[in-house]
């Protein structure tokens, strides 16, 4: 039976985040907000919890999980061959609406699906979501949708869509953006958009110049 918490009052805030991470810890699966849309979270260092998060979407492992992270410190466990411009478009956008796509790691325990040795990474630019992510180290957040619906906006929405397979719902009001993050590769020399978003392209050629747009 799932639970649903009210992160507009305070003590069903502190409930719902004390509540969260314990199911996160347990290999349980989180909804909770963030500026873009609504999250569907598992702790990244689970495979049997990922492998949930991406059975509950009813999505495939040829379509790895993202991370999200509490702060951009943490990039420095998780990726490597992070170049200047990758950094530069952190210090730009994050927390925000922007996705890295990098190398991972090699020596890191975890099963994302199918990478080929890369990570989709953000850091969101929600309160919740960041108390979250700080309490439980990267979570593994996949938009908090079936596969092939769209993403909510809301608690509501996710609720309807994925329902008993969520152990915790953290109710954070409707996103601000309610679109998906902009994601950019930074794994070759040259920085490339993959997915058009909540960052513009003109906003991140305003920081990275020579940004090519993916086919």
């Amino acid at each position: 039976m799932s639970r649903r918490y009210d992160c507009a009052d305070a003590g069903d805030r502190a409930t719902g985040l004390r509540e969260a991470a314990s199911a996160i810890r347990r290999g349980e699966l989180v909804v909770l907000p963030t500026d873009t849309v609504y999250g569907l979270g598992a702790d990244a260092f689970n495979p049997e919890a990922v492998a949930g998060l991406l059975a509950a979407k009813g999505r495939g492992r040829n379509m790895p999980s993202p991370v999200l992270v509490g702060s951009p410190t943490t990039l420095h466990g998780l990726v490597t061959d992070f170049s200047e411009q990758a950094w530069e478009l952190v210090d730009a956008f994050w927390p925000g609406g922007l996705t890295l796509v990098a190398k991972h790691q090699p020596s890191l325990r975890w099963d994302l699906g199918e990478t080929r040795g890369t990570v989709a990474v953000r850091m969101p630019l929600h309160p919740v979501a960041i108390e979250l992510l700080n309490a439980t180290g990267p979570l593994a957040v996949s938009s908090a949708n079936k596969s092939g619906q769209p993403a909510p906006a809301d608690c509501a929405d996710a609720e309807q869509q994925l329902g008993d397979s969520v152990a915790i719902y953290l109710d954070g009001g409707t996103a601000e953006h309610g679109l998906a993050s902009s994601i950019v590769d930074v794994t070759g020399k040259v920085p490339v958009l993959l997915r058009a978003g909540a960052v513009s392209i003109e906003q991140l050629r305003e920081v990275v110049p020579d940004l090519e747009a993916g086919s």
